[in-house]
């Protein structure tokens, strides 16, 4: 992208987004050839979980994210999860899926374009963006921290009963 700065403000953890702002929309291939749109989930409580095989921090929360909020909530038609999986091909993501036991549905993001509308491009993963019925944002998680990733569940769990 020669020419002149994007003017894009990232906060100290390299998000572009901010809580309270309406989620960018994009539409994401997920491994098993279905496409989601961000768009089509108004309605529904939806976080997305940025992710790569190659990210260590991932594989550590992943057990969790499919365990404490996953496997809790996949039967609930208002709730959906889905990892966005940083510009790897399908069959590294489908590996990456079962050496880390997800079964929640996992999308690819050729390029990182999908990642690049919530954070700067080069920003470390992994993040957790959690996504109001109205579609705006209420969350926005870096990295595993214990105590965070609790108050991520509360607020899912939350949201959900409302």
């Amino acid at each position: 992208m020669a020419g002149k700065a994007q003017d894009v403000v990232a906060d100290d953890t390299g998000y572009i987004v901010k809580v309270g702002q309406i989620a960018p929309d994009f539409t994401v291939k997920l491994t098993d050839g279905r496409s989601v749109a961000l768009s089509e989930l108004r309605g529904k409580v939806v976080m997305l979980q940025f992710t790569a095989s190659w990210c260590g921090v991932c594989r550590k929360e992943m057990p969790f994210i499919e365990k404490d909020i996953w496997l809790k909530n996949k039967s609930n038609p208002e709730f959906m999860l889905i990892g966005i999986d940083r510009d790897e091909p399908l069959d590294k993501v489908i590996a990456f899926g079962k050496s880390t036991g997800v079964t929640y549905p996992l999308g690819l993001d050729p390029g990182a374009d999908i990642f690049a509308k919530y954070a700067l491009r080069k920003a470390g993963i992994t993040r957790n963006v959690l996504i109001d019925r109205e579609g705006r944002i209420v969350m926005l998680t870096r990295l595993y921290n214990p105590e965070e990733f609790s108050s991520l569940v509360a607020k899912i769990n939350e949201m959900l009963s409302e």
